[in-house]
């Protein structure tokens, strides 16, 4: 077993955060992706699946890649790492924030591992200020901000239905950013 597949064996089998919540550590990665999502954690229907993105919020966020499912759950091309490996709980309005242990302890040593990334896609504020701590905090200035990050990353609103209203309020994102961001993808995307 190479030293990245031991150190993916012990993601898996993480129990750190176990008083908290009940442990289900999700995760896609392999040293040659050269796409990374950076997002908050998984939901509660992710939790239960095992498969990310296996919900509404997956279905959006491939069309505004562009990818089809099979491309999308291909570790080589696309890396995923939430913030927090596991679904935190619900609170009043949504998912509780992703545990601070999971990024804490694994982030830096598996983000080393990705030495092919061309492209970060950072989804939701906790991903935001790990990855671009001197940027906007507002998601939609972060967002709007697409031209100014450079070619390696791009900030999205989360894709969930939650956020209808937001994608409404901001039709530039449909039409600005998303044809943008589905030009970087294809550029990068191994047929």
């Amino acid at each position: 077993m190479t030293p990245f597949e031991q150190q993916l064996t012990a993601v898996r089998a993480c129990q750190i955060c176990a008083q908290f919540l009940e442990p289900r550590p999700m995760l896609q990665l392999a040293p040659s992706a050269q796409i990374l999502i950076a997002g908050q954690a998984p939901g509660k229907k992710v939790h239960s699946s095992g498969i990310l993105f296996d919900d509404a919020s997956g279905e959006r966020l491939r069309d505004w890649l562009g990818v089809t499912a099979t491309t999308f759950y291909d570790p080589k091309q696309f890396a995923i790492l939430p913030m927090g490996f596991c679904y935190p709980g619900s609170g009043k309005s949504g998912d509780l924030a992703p545990r601070p242990e999971c990024a804490q302890t694994w982030r830096a040593p598996l983000l080393a591992d990705l030495a092919q990334l061309k492209l970060t896609l950072i989804i939701g504020r906790y991903a935001l200020a790990y990855h671009l701590p001197q940027a906007p905090q507002s998601i939609t200035a972060a967002v709007k901000a697409w031209r100014t990050n450079g070619p390696k990353v791009m900030v999205l609103p989360h894709p969930s239905p939650r956020n209808n209203p937001w994608l409404k309020q901001n039709p530039w994102f449909a039409s600005e950013v998303l044809p943008e961001l589905r030009q970087r993808v294809a550029e990068l995307i191994k047929t």
